[in-house]
């Protein structure tokens, strides 16, 4: 296993596994302290690569996935790609769909919160497992391809016709009641759709839409490491 590792007083360990039966290019975005010692990477399958985090660190990670180079160099992939032609992502976010990995550690009184969201869309299955913490520290996933019978006016169709992502209806569509904007701007006036609730059939444990939040929401304390498996 290659690791790579930032030097910090105390951190938190992300380890990344491809359980997918093709390579992916897993990227990172920080939010707050350092940015990470990678901020994308080849993952090939069956393979797995650690990162190492500071403690207060927050920030996402998804995967990219059909990536390939033309013949100026040029790094692009047909989905989850983060628009840098570069395997390193630079500060940039996967462009949606993408199935997102969220993480703040040592929030609101210490404790890591994580979850896995559906809002901008899904392009890959994933699943978030903390190792070791305390506080009722659950695994959350969302395990099943939703790609496979993603509806027509949500899917993301490659050259080849094939669906490489499930959009979200606000991506989709970009009305304020998918997106919970404007008049629909609260959870009293923003209830799920039948589009979220789709998403939500799809992948109970998954954020489906903003407002999303009592049964997507996961968190841990005691300063545990992350298992982050793509394909699980």
């Amino acid at each position: 296993m290659v690791s790579f590792c930032i030097a910090v007083a105390h951190s938190v360990t992300f380890t990344f596994t491809n359980k997918c039966r093709y390579t992916i290019w897993p990227g990172t975005l920080t939010g707050r302290d350092a940015q990470l010692s990678s901020t994308g990477f080849e993952l090939a399958s069956k393979a797995s690569l650690s990162l190492d985090a500071p403690a207060s660190w927050s920030g996402r990670f998804w995967a990219r996935a059909f990536c390939s180079v033309n013949a100026s160099g040029k790094f692009t992939c047909q989905s989850g790609d983060c628009s840098s032609g570069q395997i390193s992502c630079n500060g940039a976010g996967g462009i949606p769909p993408a199935t997102l990995v969220e993480l703040t550690l040592a929030g609101y009184k210490g404790k890591d919160f994580y979850d896995i969201s559906l809002v901008d869309g899904f392009n890959l299955p994933v699943s978030v497992t903390p190792v070791g913490g305390s506080d009722n520290c659950n695994a959350t996933a969302c395990p099943v391809d939703v790609n496979a019978d993603c509806p027509a006016e949500l899917a993301l169709k490659n050259s080849d016709g094939a669906t490489v992502g499930c959009k979200s209806a606000c991506l989709a569509f970009n009305q304020s009641r998918y997106c919970c904007t404007g008049a629909f701007g609260s959870p009293d006036t923003c209830p799920p759709t039948d589009y979220s609730k789709y998403m939500k059939g799809k992948c109970p444990q998954a954020y489906s839409y903003a407002y999303d939040d009592k049964t997507s929401t996961f968190t841990c304390s005691g300063g545990p490491n992350y298992v982050i498996t793509f394909c699980p």
